[in-house]
């Protein structure tokens, strides 16, 4: 049974983290197989928006703190991938996290390298690796608070509390709460809506996004242009003739 599995809905790509009996945590090889798996994502043409899962109702637990008792080591280096895979990716397209049963330590950090996040009803997340002495090595201490904002962060980060649904919504830790069970078919349904739209256009969007958080604010205001400029030579031209010829009016969102 492979730790990782990969599926297709369309231009939606599927990626399960497959060790229910270890409430999904992460070993070495499992690591090995997500960076590979995101990378083949990213490098493909057909591929649009990608939504990352666990198996048996639980997210991810993190890293397999059983197999790094036993001597077995996730990969620690400060080059290349991150010790859960894919979590050092400057990835091209979206992702979707489905955030079902827990999300914590290390899984929570995979949470938050997905761009959006659908968490169940009854789901939580958290620092867990807190009470253990495990750090955060996989851009928990940098995403989170570029997300929740700073003391809200130090207040997970410090205490290692967990997190339920509707406080996570409200401190906009994730992006949508569905009820329990429902997880996975929002995430996906939201994955196929985002894949719907002009591609060009939306990851340079998102491209911008991203980069104007590490540079001036007028140099990112000259950075947002240039994307821009791509994006107007690929989509701009066709997107105004099918709004002159009537599409996407009064908040339509058909093509």
């Amino acid at each position: 049974m492979a730790s990782v599995e990969v599926e297709n809905d369309g231009s939606v790509r599927i990626i399960t983290i497959n060790r229910p009996e270890r409430r999904n945590a992460i070993d070495y090889a499992t690591a090995e197989r997500l960076q590979e798996a995101f990378t083949a994502f990213d490098g493909d043409r057909d591929a649009h928006v990608a939504v990352l899962a666990g198996a048996g109702g639980t997210f991810c637990s993190g890293a397999d703190l059983v197999a790094l008792a036993e001597g077995s080591t996730n990969r620690l280096q400060e080059d290349g991938h991150g010790p859960l895979g894919p979590t050092r990716m400057q990835m091209h397209k979206p992702t979707v996290a489905v955030i079902d049963g827990y999300a914590v330590a290390g899984g929570l950090e995979l949470a938050l390298w997905c761009d959006l996040r659908v968490m169940e009803a009854d789901a939580i997340a958290g620092v867990f690796c807190r009470r253990f002495g495990v750090p955060l090595v996989d851009g928990g201490t940098v995403r989170l608070p570029r997300i929740v904002g700073l003391g809200r962060a130090l207040d997970l980060i410090l205490t290692g509390r967990g997190v339920g649904a509707e406080e996570a919504l409200a401190m906009g830790l994730v992006s949508r709460v569905v009820p329990t069970g429902q997880g996975r078919a929002m995430a996906i349904a939201l994955a196929q809506e985002i894949a719907r739209f002009p591609q060009v256009c939306l990851v340079n969007d998102r491209a911008s996004t991203y980069e104007g958080l590490e540079i001036a604010f007028e140099e990112a205001l000259r950075n947002e242009y240039h994307h821009g400029r791509v994006s107007l030579a690929a989509d701009g031209q066709e997107g105004a003739r099918h709004f002159r010829a009537g599409k996407g009016r009064h908040g339509a969102f058909d093509h």
